[in-house]
């Protein structure tokens, strides 16, 4: 079989050394950027000493942790309530009954397509909530409505043959969706759930606008502190690789739930077994 398809020509001598010189000019091109930000960022004092002595204190440190902590707080209950909220509304969604499909097709379209500051401002200058509360619910709302629809297209592109023989061999539809439909879903799910849980993680800095407590409010706080020079580049310094840290470490996770579940023998193997009438 020849090394070459209709799609695609494996390069040769030329093509190598073409792209690699290509690499090396990009490479070059990206660390001359990179000096570039670093000489402007030294050149306008942001590595001064005084910028960077807030983070010597305890009372920095403890500020800083107890933000990151109420950041994880906010994540983890929108997380799960993110879900909860997907898969309820899309069960809705996929409902043999009208009114609950027209229901659920209207909450999720209207909480999609609402602005998330603007239902956290509501939800926390309306109803008078607890800034944490509103945070929660307005991450709820918005992450949980991308996510039913997340849920609802996963189940709606499986196979139709999958569902069909699972009814034609006596099962119902709560059985058809729980032990045929969903655990294939599953797996085609999981990327776009973990981005949308990134996206909730991210916007939990949304808070601070509300005086929620999270990790960006206590960074504000020590940025625009002039007993220490305004140290806002520091700040961002040290919060940027936090937050990108966390959204890398749940994306690891997910590959990592991914591949343990398709290394599983009971996924692998196990067939789908359903009760069956008997003869009389």
């Amino acid at each position: 079989m020849s090394g070459s398809s209709a799609l695609y020509d494996i390069p040769g001598p030329k093509a190598l050394a073409r792209h690699r010189l290509y690499a090396w000019i990009t490479t070059a091109v990206l660390a001359a950027l990179v000096g570039l930000i670093v000489w402007k960022l030294v050149d306008t004092g942001q590595f001064a000493a005084v910028k960077w002595r807030p983070f010597e204190y305890e009372g920095i440190q403890r500020l800083l942790l107890r933000g990151l902590g109420n950041t994880l707080k906010a994540f983890g209950w929108a997380a799960a309530l993110s879900l909860v909220f997907g898969a309820v509304f899309a069960a809705g969604r996929l409902s043999d009954h009208r009114v609950v499909r027209w229901f659920s097709t209207l909450v999720v379209e209207f909480f999609r397509a609402m602005p998330l500051l603007v239902m956290i401002f509501f939800i926390f200058i309306a109803l008078k909530l607890e800034p944490m509360t509103a945070l929660v619910i307005g991450l709820t709302l918005y992450n949980g409505s991308v996510l039913a629809e997340v849920f609802r297209s996963g189940v709606n592109a499986v196979p139709r043959g999958q569902g069909e023989a699972a009814f034609a061999l006596g099962m119902r539809k709560t059985q058809v969706m729980a032990q045929v439909l969903v655990p294939q879903a599953a797996r085609a799910m999981l990327p776009a759930i973990v981005s949308q849980l990134v996206v909730a993680l991210k916007d939990t800095s949304l808070g601070y606008l509300i005086t929620y407590e999270e990790f960006l409010y206590a960074g504000k706080l020590i940025a625009t502190n002039l007993d220490y020079d305004l140290p806002f580049i520091p700040v961002v310094m040290v919060i940027a690789p936090i937050y990108i840290g966390m959204c890398m470490l749940l994306s690891w996770f997910a590959n990592w739930l991914a591949g343990r579940e398709r290394r599983s023998p009971k996924v692998k193997d196990t067939p789908v077994t359903v009760d069956t009438p008997q003869e009389i």
